[in-house]
């Protein structure tokens, strides 16, 4: 299991960053255990890079960028400071190998990019019966 403050981070300010582009190939990475998804630095030789890298590869505001791409995205975009996020620090904990990790951050993206697409499709419609019922254990 994830952290709270991991958790807590993820979805407020990880998850509404993403541009849909990032969740599409962030959720093709884990689901693959891509070794394109790295941990322990931002980037190593293109098209190698972690979780915000990749993100960060794929949003309008910092796609042109290389290897400094994710520490912008995080900070410039997601309002991070790259050196304390919790999600970097466990992510470098655990890594992409880390079955658990992979797995709730593959659960939480698809879930996210689910209630985008019915949300796109009807706006403003979204209630708490489509909020996935673990976004309830971490409030506060």
């Amino acid at each position: 299991m994830l952290s709270h403050e991991c958790l807590r981070e993820w979805r407020t300010a990880w998850l509404p960053n993403i541009s849909d582009a990032g969740l599409d190939r962030l959720i093709d990475l884990l689901e693959k255990a891509s070794p394109l998804l790295i941990h322990g630095s931002f980037t190593r030789a293109l098209p190698m890079g972690c979780l915000a890298t990749h993100i960060a590869w794929h949003h309008p505001a910092t796609e042109h960028l290389t290897v400094e791409a994710g520490i912008q995205w995080l900070h410039q975009v997601a309002g991070l400071n790259p050196a304390t996020s919790h999600v970097i620090r466990e992510w470098d904990r655990r890594g992409a190998m880390d079955y658990e990790m992979r797995s709730v951050l593959l659960e939480e993206l698809k879930e996210h990019r689910r209630q985008r697409r019915l949300a796109a499709r009807s706006p403003g419609s979204l209630s708490e019966e489509t909020s996935p019922a673990c976004w309830n254990l971490v409030q506060a």
